[in-house]
Protein backbone atom coordinates (compact mmCIF):
# COMPACT_ATOMS: atom_id res chain seq x y z
CA UNK A 1 0.00 0.00 0.00
CA UNK A 2 1.09 3.40 -0.91
CA UNK A 3 -0.07 6.81 -0.39
CA UNK A 4 -0.60 8.51 -3.72
CA UNK A 5 -2.16 11.92 -2.04
CA UNK A 6 1.90 12.56 -1.56
CA UNK A 7 2.00 12.88 -5.32
CA UNK A 8 2.68 16.21 -7.20
CA UNK A 9 -0.34 17.04 -9.67
CA UNK A 10 -0.28 15.94 -13.00
CA UNK A 11 2.70 17.18 -14.65
CA UNK A 12 3.47 15.28 -17.68
CA UNK A 13 6.98 13.58 -18.47
CA UNK A 14 7.00 12.08 -21.87
CA UNK A 15 9.28 9.17 -21.67
CA UNK A 16 10.94 8.40 -25.20
CA UNK A 17 10.11 5.72 -26.99
CA UNK A 18 10.74 2.77 -24.64
CA UNK A 19 10.76 -0.66 -26.38
CA UNK A 20 8.16 -3.07 -24.65
CA UNK A 21 10.58 -5.96 -25.11
CA UNK A 22 12.93 -6.23 -21.95
CA UNK A 23 11.83 -3.33 -20.17
CA UNK A 24 8.88 -4.21 -18.23
CA UNK A 25 8.69 -4.35 -14.57
CA UNK A 26 5.55 -6.93 -13.70
CA UNK A 27 5.29 -5.74 -9.89
CA UNK A 28 2.02 -3.17 -9.42
CA UNK A 29 0.73 -1.80 -5.88
CA UNK A 30 -2.66 -0.88 -4.83
CA UNK A 31 -2.99 2.76 -3.56
CA UNK A 32 -5.18 3.31 -0.34
CA UNK A 33 -8.15 3.67 -3.18
CA UNK A 34 -7.89 0.07 -4.22
CA UNK A 35 -5.91 1.16 -7.74
CA UNK A 36 -3.16 -1.09 -9.00
CA UNK A 37 -0.35 1.40 -10.46
CA UNK A 38 3.03 0.41 -11.77
CA UNK A 39 4.53 3.27 -9.80
CA UNK A 40 4.00 4.76 -6.72
CA UNK A 41 2.72 7.97 -7.10
CA UNK A 42 2.06 7.88 -11.24
CA UNK A 43 0.01 7.00 -13.93
CA UNK A 44 1.56 5.59 -17.00
CA UNK A 45 -0.15 5.71 -20.01
CA UNK A 46 0.97 4.03 -23.11
CA UNK A 47 0.23 5.73 -26.85
CA UNK A 48 1.37 5.28 -30.13
CA UNK A 49 2.17 8.88 -31.88
CA UNK A 50 1.61 10.10 -34.16
CA UNK A 51 -1.85 9.95 -33.93
CA UNK A 52 -3.71 12.73 -34.06
CA UNK A 53 -5.64 14.95 -32.69
CA UNK A 54 -5.51 12.24 -30.06
CA UNK A 55 -1.33 11.74 -29.64
CA UNK A 56 1.50 13.89 -31.65
CA UNK A 57 4.63 15.46 -31.45
CA UNK A 58 5.14 19.22 -30.75
CA UNK A 59 9.04 19.07 -30.24
CA UNK A 60 10.22 16.64 -28.40
CA UNK A 61 6.45 16.42 -26.51
CA UNK A 62 3.58 14.56 -26.79
CA UNK A 63 0.11 16.37 -26.74
CA UNK A 64 -3.42 15.56 -27.92
CA UNK A 65 -6.85 14.76 -27.21
CA UNK A 66 -5.62 11.31 -25.08
CA UNK A 67 -2.94 13.29 -22.81
CA UNK A 68 -5.60 16.22 -21.98
CA UNK A 69 -7.98 13.65 -20.83
CA UNK A 70 -5.64 11.46 -19.28
CA UNK A 71 -3.65 14.57 -17.18
CA UNK A 72 -7.12 15.80 -16.23
CA UNK A 73 -7.58 11.49 -14.97
CA UNK A 74 -4.29 12.15 -13.00
CA UNK A 75 -5.04 15.14 -11.64
CA UNK A 76 -8.01 14.19 -9.84
CA UNK A 77 -5.94 11.25 -8.82
CA UNK A 78 -3.46 13.81 -7.37
CA UNK A 79 -0.95 11.75 -9.42
CA UNK A 80 2.02 12.42 -11.82
CA UNK A 81 1.25 11.65 -15.36
CA UNK A 82 4.21 9.57 -17.26
CA UNK A 83 3.98 9.09 -21.52
CA UNK A 84 5.47 5.85 -22.70
CA UNK A 85 5.33 5.80 -26.38
CA UNK A 86 4.82 1.97 -27.55
CA UNK A 87 3.92 0.10 -30.83
CA UNK A 88 0.11 -0.02 -31.34
CA UNK A 89 -0.31 -4.05 -31.88
CA UNK A 90 1.57 -4.50 -28.61
CA UNK A 91 -1.29 -2.11 -26.94
CA UNK A 92 -4.10 -3.74 -29.14
CA UNK A 93 -2.83 -7.56 -27.95
CA UNK A 94 -2.75 -6.32 -24.08
CA UNK A 95 0.79 -6.80 -24.13
CA UNK A 96 1.60 -3.71 -22.93
CA UNK A 97 -0.61 -3.92 -20.03
CA UNK A 98 0.48 -7.50 -19.30
CA UNK A 99 4.25 -6.53 -18.98
CA UNK A 100 3.39 -3.62 -16.82
CA UNK A 101 5.04 -1.38 -19.11
CA UNK A 102 1.96 1.15 -18.44
CA UNK A 103 -1.64 1.73 -16.30
CA UNK A 104 -3.66 2.56 -19.07
CA UNK A 105 -3.90 2.46 -23.01
CA UNK A 106 -4.62 5.60 -24.46
CA UNK A 107 -4.06 5.72 -28.19
CA UNK A 108 -7.32 6.37 -29.47
CA UNK A 109 -8.74 2.76 -29.31
CA UNK A 110 -11.98 1.74 -30.64
CA UNK A 111 -13.77 -0.32 -28.51
CA UNK A 112 -14.39 -3.76 -30.01
CA UNK A 113 -15.22 -7.56 -28.28
CA UNK A 114 -12.18 -9.01 -29.37
CA UNK A 115 -10.06 -6.20 -27.31
CA UNK A 116 -12.76 -6.82 -24.62
CA UNK A 117 -11.16 -10.00 -23.96
CA UNK A 118 -7.52 -8.90 -23.08
CA UNK A 119 -8.47 -5.93 -21.45
CA UNK A 120 -11.04 -3.46 -19.47
CA UNK A 121 -12.63 -0.14 -21.09
CA UNK A 122 -13.40 2.94 -19.56
CA UNK A 123 -16.86 4.44 -20.85
CA UNK A 124 -16.55 5.42 -25.01
CA UNK A 125 -15.29 8.53 -25.06
CA UNK A 126 -15.02 9.57 -28.96
CA UNK A 127 -17.48 8.72 -31.59
CA UNK A 128 -15.35 7.70 -34.97
CA UNK A 129 -16.23 6.56 -38.38
CA UNK A 130 -13.66 4.90 -41.51
CA UNK A 131 -12.64 7.52 -44.07
CA UNK A 132 -10.84 6.82 -47.01
CA UNK A 133 -7.90 9.47 -47.80
CA UNK A 134 -6.58 9.46 -51.93
CA UNK A 135 -4.59 11.62 -53.91
CA UNK A 136 -6.49 14.42 -54.95
CA UNK A 137 -8.55 13.97 -57.73
CA UNK A 138 -8.35 10.19 -57.62
CA UNK A 139 -12.53 9.39 -57.59
CA UNK A 140 -13.92 6.96 -55.06
CA UNK A 141 -16.92 7.07 -53.43
CA UNK A 142 -17.67 3.48 -51.88
CA UNK A 143 -15.51 0.87 -50.56
CA UNK A 144 -16.40 -1.34 -53.59
CA UNK A 145 -14.12 1.62 -55.69
CA UNK A 146 -11.15 0.10 -53.29
CA UNK A 147 -11.64 -3.64 -54.92
CA UNK A 148 -8.59 -3.35 -57.55
CA UNK A 149 -6.50 -0.55 -55.20
CA UNK A 150 -3.76 -0.88 -53.07
CA UNK A 151 -4.59 0.03 -49.56
CA UNK A 152 -2.81 1.33 -47.05
CA UNK A 153 -3.55 0.50 -43.26
CA UNK A 154 -2.12 0.84 -39.66
CA UNK A 155 -1.19 -2.69 -38.09
CA UNK A 156 -4.22 -4.01 -35.87
CA UNK A 157 -6.43 -1.04 -35.88
CA UNK A 158 -9.96 -1.17 -37.17
CA UNK A 159 -9.09 -0.20 -40.50
CA UNK A 160 -6.94 -3.11 -40.94
CA UNK A 161 -9.66 -5.21 -39.98
CA UNK A 162 -12.32 -3.71 -42.33
CA UNK A 163 -9.63 -4.15 -45.31
CA UNK A 164 -9.22 -7.53 -44.56
CA UNK A 165 -12.96 -8.69 -44.27
CA UNK A 166 -13.36 -6.70 -47.63
CA UNK A 167 -10.49 -8.60 -49.73
CA UNK A 168 -8.69 -5.77 -50.41
CA UNK A 169 -4.79 -5.84 -51.73
CA UNK A 170 -3.40 -4.00 -48.25
CA UNK A 171 -0.23 -2.49 -46.84
CA UNK A 172 0.12 -2.33 -43.49
CA UNK A 173 2.43 0.25 -41.95
CA UNK A 174 3.41 0.64 -38.23
CA UNK A 175 2.18 3.97 -37.93
CA UNK A 176 -0.75 6.87 -39.33
CA UNK A 177 2.21 8.87 -40.50
CA UNK A 178 3.58 6.13 -42.82
CA UNK A 179 0.18 5.08 -43.54
CA UNK A 180 -0.94 8.71 -45.48
CA UNK A 181 2.81 9.43 -46.52
CA UNK A 182 2.42 5.87 -48.56
CA UNK A 183 -0.23 7.68 -50.36
CA UNK A 184 1.51 10.80 -51.07
CA UNK A 185 4.50 8.69 -52.50
CA UNK A 186 2.63 6.40 -54.64
CA UNK A 187 3.34 3.33 -52.70
CA UNK A 188 -0.22 2.66 -51.91
CA UNK A 189 -3.68 4.30 -53.76
CA UNK A 190 -5.96 4.96 -50.87
CA UNK A 191 -5.44 5.52 -47.09
CA UNK A 192 -8.02 3.19 -44.74
CA UNK A 193 -8.35 4.73 -41.29
CA UNK A 194 -10.47 6.33 -38.97
CA UNK A 195 -11.92 9.55 -40.21
CA UNK A 196 -10.61 12.34 -37.77
CA UNK A 197 -7.45 11.04 -38.19
CA UNK A 198 -7.49 10.98 -41.71
CA UNK A 199 -8.30 15.12 -41.64
CA UNK A 200 -5.13 15.87 -40.47
CA UNK A 201 -3.04 14.71 -43.75
CA UNK A 202 -5.91 16.56 -45.87
CA UNK A 203 -3.47 18.73 -48.02
CA UNK A 204 -3.24 20.23 -51.85
CA UNK A 205 -2.55 16.92 -52.37
CA UNK A 206 -4.23 14.41 -50.70
CA UNK A 207 -8.12 14.72 -49.29
CA UNK A 208 -10.59 12.66 -47.75
CA UNK A 209 -12.64 10.88 -50.93
CA UNK A 210 -15.81 9.66 -48.90
CA UNK A 211 -16.47 8.57 -45.13
CA UNK A 212 -17.99 4.50 -44.74
CA UNK A 213 -20.15 4.52 -41.23
CA UNK A 214 -18.95 2.21 -38.94
CA UNK A 215 -20.07 3.96 -35.50
CA UNK A 216 -16.83 3.09 -33.12
CA UNK A 217 -15.95 4.80 -30.19
CA UNK A 218 -13.09 5.21 -28.68
CA UNK A 219 -12.21 3.92 -24.91
CA UNK A 220 -9.68 3.80 -22.66
CA UNK A 221 -7.90 0.45 -21.96
CA UNK A 222 -6.54 -0.86 -18.31
CA UNK A 223 -5.78 -4.12 -17.52
CA UNK A 224 -8.45 -6.91 -16.30
CA UNK A 225 -9.22 -7.19 -12.50
CA UNK A 226 -8.23 -3.19 -11.74
CA UNK A 227 -11.42 -1.79 -11.97
CA UNK A 228 -10.81 0.85 -9.43
CA UNK A 229 -8.78 2.53 -12.38
CA UNK A 230 -11.44 2.09 -14.45
CA UNK A 231 -13.93 3.90 -12.11
CA UNK A 232 -11.68 6.91 -12.01
CA UNK A 233 -11.09 7.06 -15.47
CA UNK A 234 -14.63 7.09 -15.96
CA UNK A 235 -15.46 9.54 -13.05
CA UNK A 236 -13.42 11.97 -14.83
CA UNK A 237 -14.73 11.29 -17.96
CA UNK A 238 -18.11 12.43 -16.69
CA UNK A 239 -16.78 15.49 -14.84
CA UNK A 240 -14.92 16.53 -18.15
CA UNK A 241 -17.75 16.34 -19.69
CA UNK A 242 -20.41 18.11 -17.71
CA UNK A 243 -18.53 21.34 -17.78
CA UNK A 244 -16.72 22.72 -20.95
CA UNK A 245 -12.89 21.10 -19.99
CA UNK A 246 -13.68 17.80 -22.51
CA UNK A 247 -15.16 20.23 -25.31
CA UNK A 248 -12.33 22.86 -24.92
CA UNK A 249 -9.81 19.83 -25.20
CA UNK A 250 -11.31 18.59 -28.24
CA UNK A 251 -11.29 21.75 -30.13
CA UNK A 252 -7.94 22.62 -28.64
CA UNK A 253 -6.40 20.00 -31.12
CA UNK A 254 -8.78 20.17 -33.60
CA UNK A 255 -8.12 23.55 -34.54
CA UNK A 256 -4.24 23.98 -34.05
CA UNK A 257 -3.44 23.34 -37.49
Amino acid sequence: MFKSKSATFAAVIAAGALVLAGCSSTDTQENEDGIALISQGSLSICTNPPFEPFEYKDGDDIVGIDIDLMAEVAKDLNLELKIVEAAFDAMESGAALESSQCDVIATGMTITPERQEKFTFSDPYYDANQGVLVKTGTEVSELSDLADLKVAVQVATTGATLAEEQGFDSVIFEDMGLVAQSVETGQADVALADIGLLRVYESDTLSVAFTHETNEKYGFGVKKGNDKLAQAINATLKRVQSDDTYDNIITAHTTAN
